[in-house]
C-alpha cells in the first residue's frame, strides 16, 4: 500500500479482501508499511503523522460491517511476512463455494 492515500488504501483493501473471499482464500498478507520516514506538509494525501496505514486499515477493516462479516481475526505478520509493517487477515470459509 506504499504510496496510497488512506481513502485509497481503504478502498484497495476491501476489494482486495472481497475478492479473496469471493475465491476462497482464507490467509491473505497486507503490507502497509511502517511509515514514511519522510514529512510530507505540502502534499495533502500523505500524513505527516508516521504509520498512518499501519493502524488506520485494520481499524477501518474492523469497523465495516461487511467486511467485518467475513473475517475471522487480523494480526501482525510474522517478521519474515514484514512484521510490523504488514498484517494477517484470516477470512471465514465461504459457505457459497
Amino acid at each position: 500500500l506504499h504510496g496510497f492515500s488512506l481513502d485509497e488504501a481503504n478502498r484497495v483493501v476491501k476489494n482486495f479482501i472481497i475478492e479473496c473471499y469471493n475465491r476462497g482464500f482464507r490467509k491473505l498478507l497486507i503490507i502497509t508499511g511502517k511509515g514514511s520516514k519522510t514529512k510530507f506538509s505540502d502534499n495533502p494525501y500523505v500524513s505527516e503523522n508516521l504509520s498512518v496505514l499501519r493502524y488506520s486499515v485494520p481499524e477501518y477493516v474492523k469497523n465495516d460491517g461487511n467486511l467485518n462479516s467475513k473475517i475471522i481475526k487480523i494480526s501482525e505478520a510474522l517478521p519474515e511476512d514484514g512484521g510490523k509493517g504488514a498484517i494477517y487477515i484470516f477470512l471465514k470459509k465461504n459457505k457459497n463455494l
